[in-house]
């Protein structure tokens, strides 16, 4: 990968979704950063991404999963990632199915890194395959 990798960051959140879009940037990721699952699906028509960062809950009983799916209706394989402080075991379950990874909040900065890195170095390699 030669071009910084992209990736949509979802939160709703202003002061996680900030910070979240720091520490990204300062990993040489190109991040962007929305705050509602409507900017969210826009983006995602919009352009293509990386890696999808997702809260889980969002505005007015949206959900991560509606951006994941507008984002996979584009392009099928982009990975996801769910972000969460409570998810139920229906919202896992379905995570697990759809290839969807899950980190838990407070979110832990070192697994926040390496699931990101781990994630975009096995999709590209997926790519080249």
């Amino acid at each position: 990968m030669s071009e910084k990798p992209t990736i949509l960051v979802v939160d709703d959140e202003a002061a996680v979704l900030f910070t979240y879009r720091m520490i990204l940037e300062q990993q040489g990721y190109a991040a962007t950063a929305v705050e509602t699952c409507k900017q969210a699906v826009s983006e995602v028509h919009r352009q293509n991404f990386d890696l999808l960062l997702c809260d889980l809950s969002l505005e007015e009983k949206r959900t991560g999963f509606e951006v994941f799916d507008a984002a996979r209706a584009r392009t099928p394989n982009v990975p996801c990632v769910l972000l969460t402080g409570y998810a139920s075991k229906e919202a896992v379950d379905r995570a697990d199915r759809e290839g969807i990874a899950v980190l838990f909040k407070p979110i832990d900065i070192e697994e926040f890194l390496s699931t990101i890195a781990t994630i975009l170095k096995d999709h590209h390699h997926g790519k080249a395959n």
